[in-house]
């Protein structure tokens, strides 16, 4: 291990657990699951992109290396006992590094398909690989390393978006802020960047994309997944919140062949929480973002495919197996489908809101929004827990937090903690009956305007960031003709179809009612905030992801 990598890992002890040295006993239960390959000094094992096996060092060793824009640097350097391999192991995406042999040797070569049958089998060697993964991962993350540089602008919309898809799926990055960096000019004469076409991004150095889509990114990152059109699955998860991990890692350990499509990034609107204090087992709570990651690894660890980047356009029901019609033209094929799509915020009814939608207009309050705002004043809109959370964690920074709320009070939507932080917080400044009603600037939010309806006073102030946590409207547009919704478009499910069922737009075909999660279509189930009745709690959502899998298994029975 170098320098560098050993200062992102905070402690002697997860230095251990992100580079443990395995026991001969150890090795010797790896050997089945591999093939021994005799290594020369200089040889490139694996290069960045490459899907990659598995390599536990024998003797010799192994050095691996990031390029960046200064050039090569060596992050690590395992020695024999050692392992290579981060989660891209378990996710099944492309290397971020390259493997060189720094001197010559033996090593134990692992396909990821063994490496998954040991982890299975072998519950101390699984707890030894994942550990190393999740911390190389995360020291990776807080180093600022990885395949991936971000030229971009604090300024632009367009960097934020693709910051924050970065960084909610978890994939390691550096970012280059045009705007302060002294050496701006030479970086875009060196890539041929004009400065209208930013944000850019550099992958392994050499690969340059100017301000792409986040599916082309997702694209070029191998996060979207491979689609083989022909192939059944027992079940497809659309959306990765919650509800929706939570169904893929009850699917996957449960021996089911599962996919889960995610249009943007895991975690859906709780994995833009800063932090949540009510869920259970985390009596000092956990951000969002970190709850989703640890969905995502242990999806993975069993087996689920995640195909990030990917938006369904189409669902095919009118046929068995069902079929999903993907934003690129793939079309994948289940034999159950269970909708966590789950549910955006409402937009305030303000002419030009989507002016400044990433240029003072944020939906998300987490780290990265709140480095933007630094210690101006800000405003918070809604009145849920989520908004509440937004509000308490943005005080933190802020000089003052102006929270609008529509409602008369707090305690019909939020929960009585968060309520009482926000009535007695010095920062927070609560404006109950309020709206806001006018955005103003130039390239960039400068003033807002909102309206007390109890007593028809307008209050302007020069704010120049605005978070957004307002309501919810459920993601089912593409369900419209297969399922029924109730008015205001989520899914109707279980003994709340009884009295529509008649009139559905695909006929009941089966002598039995639809089950409790089940929707107007057999072994298609909704759950979280896409579902009629919904109760807007993570733990909720969590419940009925797994649930579902239940209900899954008696469907597929059926068939």
């Amino acid at each position: 291990m170098t320098e560098s990598i050993l200062r992102s890992i905070d402690s002697p002890e997860r230095q251990a657990e992100a580079f443990p040295l395995l026991t001969p006993s150890q090795i010797d239960r790896i050997r089945p699951y591999g093939t021994v390959r005799t290594v020369r000094a200089g040889e490139i094992l694996f290069e960045a992109g490459d899907r990659l096996p598995l390599f536990v060092l024998l003797s010799g060793k192994l050095d691996i290396v990031i390029t960046r824009l200064s050039g090569e640097h060596v992050f690590a350097t395992h020695r024999p006992g050692g392992f290579s391999g981060d989660m891209v192991l378990i996710s099944g995406t492309g290397s971020m590094a390259r493997g060189r042999v720094a001197e010559s040797g033996e090593f134990l070569e692992v396909s990821s398909g063994a490496l998954r049958s040991l982890i299975a089998k072998d519950a101390e060697l699984s707890d030894i690989f994942m550990r190393a993964f999740i911390r190389r991962r995360l020291a990776l993350i807080a180093g600022g390393m990885g395949n991936v540089i971000i030229l971009g602008s604090r300024h632009s919309a367009d960097t934020l978006r693709l910051r924050e898809f970065l960084t909610r799926n978890g994939h390691p990055h550096a970012y280059i802020d045009l705007d302060s960096d002294t050496t701006a000019q030479e970086l875009l004469d060196r890539f041929n960047v004009k400065i209208d076409e930013i944000p850019i991004v550099i992958c392994s150095g050499k690969a340059v994309q100017r301000n792409p889509t986040t599916q082309q990114l997702a694209q070029s990152l191998g996060l979207s997944g491979k689609v083989d059109e022909s192939h059944i699955l027992d079940v497809a998860i659309v959306g990765a919140g919650p509800a929706g991990l939570a169904a893929a890692v009850y699917a996957a350990s449960e021996g089911l062949d599962t996919v889960v499509i995610e249009a943007a990034f895991p975690g859906g609107q709780a994995g833009s929480s800063s932090k949540i204090e009510n869920y259970l087992g985390f009596p000092t709570g956990v951000s969002g973002l970190e709850l989703t990651r640890r969905g995502v690894v242990q999806a993975e660890k069993f087996g689920a495919q995640m195909m990030v980047g990917q938006r369904v356009v189409k669902f095919q029901c009118d046929q068995r197996p069902y079929r999903l019609s993907l934003e690129n033209g793939d079309i994948l094929q289940a034999r159950s489908i269970i909708i966590a799509a789950g549910a955006q915020y409402n937009t305030p009814n303000v002419a030009n809101l989507k002016k400044f939608e990433g240029n003072g207009i944020y939906y998300a309050a987490t780290f990265m929004e709140s480095q933007l705002c630094g210690g101006d004043e800000v405003v918070v809109i809604g009145g849920g827990n989520s908004a509440g959370q937004a509000a308490i964690f943005l005080a933190e920074t802020a000089q003052k937090v102006y929270m609008l709320v529509r409602g008369k009070t707090l305690s019909a939507t939020m929960s009585r903690y968060l309520t009482q932080r926000i009535t007695k917080h010095p920062v927070i400044e609560l404006h109950l009956e309020t709206e806001l009603v006018s955005l103003e600037g130039e390239s960039h939010l400068e003033r807002v305007t909102w309206l007390d309806r109890s007593s028809g006073e307008r209050m302007t102030r020069d704010i120049r960031h605005v978070f957004v946590m307002a309501g919810a409207s459920p993601r089912s547009d593409w369900l419209r003709g297969c399922v029924v919704l109730d008015r205001q478009g989520f899914i109707l499910t279980g003994r709340d179809l009884d009295p529509v069922l008649a009139s559905a737009p695909q006929k009941w075909p089966l002598g039995r009612s639809p089950q409790m999660l089940e929707t107007s279509l057999p072994a298609v189930f909704a759950v979280g905030d896409v579902r009629s009745g919904n109760v807007k709690r993570v733990a909720s959502a969590v419940g009925e992801g797994a649930i579902s899998i239940h209900l899954v298994h008696g469907a597929l029975a059926e068939i």
